[in-house]
């Protein structure tokens, strides 16, 4: 059995190393390494949740399509845990199967308990959420994060690995500048991740957060919401005609690539940012190092 985990961890390794990751490959790594008397039942009481797991709201009527199913078909693939260091056991897959198997009454279920880091935790619970279920915007976006830190890795590289454009994560991680109040709006599913795309794009909170707003009470489209901006935007620049007619499209490009602010004006280039993680974010899609 050591040499059978100390193979499983070499895979693991490989699979993370590889060009692009895949969750399916990890957990099929994991299955097919385990032998059926490896297969423990766990009482469901003694495990909690990844710590590292970035899903916060789960669907409540998949949850139950799910626990029909299981209730009807048993629990096809195990779980997988790791020891707690303080009691029990915390869940590295399958969370929903847990939270099913509980609304059915299920005092047991099917797991593998495996040794792993607190990285490696981290990178399948957010492997799993991102490939195999709907995570909204904000937790996609704290995924993208949180796998730029722990793997030490470029957003163009993340990319590649996920089967993403880099465009996508470059503005999936633009939506973490929002403000709280309207990054609440987007959870509660009142706001939509194109309204959002324009609004990450403003530099005042206070105007985000009213804008935020005015989308919800009026029912705007994604057209009447950038009329908005862009006219407010004349308004404190109207001195600088030629910015929008001339170097608009220009603008537009940089700010889809870059996530962020960006105003020609005068014959310079002025772009926005947060903090010096955003700032570092920029500079890296600019290849410019520090």
């Amino acid at each position: 059995m050591d040499n059978k985990r100390r193979a499983l961890g070499r895979g693991l390794e490989d699979l993370f190393n590889n060009e692009q990751i895949d969750f399916n490959q990890i957990e099929e790594k994991i299955l097919d390494s385990t032998s059926i008397d490896e297969i423990v039942e766990l009482p469901i009481e003694e495990l909690r949740p990844n710590p590292y797991q970035p899903r916060k709201v789960f669907d409540e009527e998949k949850l139950k399509e799910l626990a029909d199913s299981i209730r009807e078909h048993g629990i096809f693939q195990p779980i997988i845990v790791k020891r707690s260091s303080i009691k029990g056991y915390e869940i590295i897959a399958g969370e929903r199967r847990v939270k099913a198997s509980k609304m059915i009454g299920l005092e047991t279920i099917p797991a593998i308990v495996r040794d792993f880091t607190d990285q490696q935790m981290m990178e399948i619970a957010l492997l799993e959420n991102l490939q195999r279920e709907n995570l909204n915007a904000i937790e996609e976006a704290t995924a993208y994060r949180n796998l730029l830190e722990t793997m030490q890795i470029t957003q163009e590289v993340l990319a590649k690995r996920l089967g993403k454009s880099r465009t996508h994560i470059t503005n999936m991680l633009g939506l973490l500048n929002l403000p709280e109040e309207v990054k609440d709006m987007m959870i509660d599913e009142k706001l939509s991740m194109s309204h959002a795309r324009v609004l990450s794009k403003l530099e005042n909170k206070e105007e985000i957060v009213r804008l935020a707003n005015k989308i919800i009470d009026e029912n705007l489209n994604v057209r009447d919401i950038e009329d908005l901006s862009k006219d407010k935007s004349i308004k404190k620049n109207h001195q600088i005609k030629r910015t929008s007619n001339e170097y608009e499209y220009i603008q537009n490009i940089m700010c889809e690539k870059l996530g962020t602010k960006v105003k020609i004006t005068s014959n310079k280039i002025n772009i926005s940012f947060n903090n010096v993680n955003d700032l570092n974010r920029i500079l890296e899609i600019l290849n410019i190092s520090e």
